[in-house]
């Protein structure tokens, strides 16, 4: 490629008359999100890394504990969505702009997106599905929860 070629941009202007536009949707999201994923980052390491013990506490109990609650389960579940949506967007932007043929383009994001879903939809069943009491028996307390 020459510089000439470079410095052109590769997707033309397309004025639009309304309706949705995915890329400027898209940008938003990563800004938002971006801003959403520093709070939870830091908010998660700080509760798992600088209280208590540090990071000698974190054992299956510690996790069974925090996820005893609602609360966690949503923070970290937002965690995960967030940062695999915005990475695969991410990924997505340098794929359109690096990768010229058509084609493998497509079959590039189309497996990056099904990636992410899959990740997200086991992540979330773990997220969700977590039970501290798995083989344990009736009135065993594992974690600080009592098993039914």
């Amino acid at each position: 490629m020459t510089a000439e070629m470079l410095a052109m941009p590769r997707t033309p202007h397309v004025k639009r008359n309304g309706g949705f536009n995915l890329q400027k949707w898209g940008w938003l999201y990563m800004r938002i999100s971006g801003v959403l994923l520093i709070v939870l980052i830091f908010g998660h390491l700080f509760v798992n890394l600088l209280t208590g013990e540090g990071i000698h506490q974190i054992t299956f109990g510690f996790v069974a504990g925090k996820y005893a609650g609602g609360f966690w389960q949503v923070w970290d579940g937002l965690m995960l969505w967030l940062a695999l949506i915005h990475g695969a967007n991410g990924m997505t932007t340098v794929t359109n702009d690096y990768v010229t043929h058509k084609t493998v383009r497509t079959v590039l994001v189309s497996l990056i997106w099904i990636a992410a879903a899959v990740l997200i939809i086991l992540g979330t069943y773990v997220v969700i599905a977590f039970d501290p009491c798995i083989g344990a028996t009736a009135g065993d307390v594992v974690a600080g929860v009592t098993c039914s």
